[in-house]
């Protein structure tokens, strides 16, 4: 930042669906996955169902966080049920611009806190691992890796990776 620019506004997160929002967090993923992964556009419907089932689901004991800058979206993450005891963490993206100033972790530890909060005696997440900022951030929490699984998915070679967490 130059001397005299404005100072950049506060990144706030919000937990309400607006107009827009599945439609603009499904193009981040699309979009951010195609130019740092290579993934194709199967990558973007894999988001895209789900994440319209969520939200036409309504369920108390899930829910996502959006974060919010200047109006525009810069990061999500959710928190969806797997089966009544155990959750699955999902969306969780940051856009590259914001990277770095610790929305990441303030994302994950509300949705790790609305877990616990909600009974959830676990939480599960899949991943790839080539993402391995993301897999720093999960066992500093204390997720552990406990799968991998080579693949081919959205157009490209990918190890998966399940990673648990237990919440008792």
């Amino acid at each position: 930042m130059q001397r005299g620019d404005p100072p950049q506004a506060a990144i706030t997160l919000r937990t309400d669906i607006r107009p827009g929002d599945i439609g603009t967090i499904t193009a981040m993923h699309g979009f951010l996955y195609a130019r740092e992964y290579g993934f194709d556009a199967t990558f973007e419907a894999y988001v895209a169902g789900p994440l319209s089932e969520f939200v036409r689901a309504g369920n108390e004991r899930e829910r996502i966080w959006i974060a919010e800058r200047d109006g525009s979206i810069v990061g999500a993450v959710a928190i969806v049920a797997a089966t009544d005891g155990m959750a699955q963490l999902r969306w969780f993206l940051v856009d590259p611009a914001v990277r770095g100033a610790g929305l990441g972790r303030r994302l994950l530890e509300e949705a790790v806190a609305f877990a616990r909060d909600q009974g959830y005696s676990g939480i599960i997440l899949w991943t790839v691992s080539a993402l391995r900022a993301a897999a720093h951030l999960y066992t500093s929490v204390g997720f552990r890796k406990m799968e991998s699984i080579a693949a081919r998915l959205w157009g490209t070679d990918v190890v998966e990776e399940r990673y648990d967490m237990s919440l008792r």
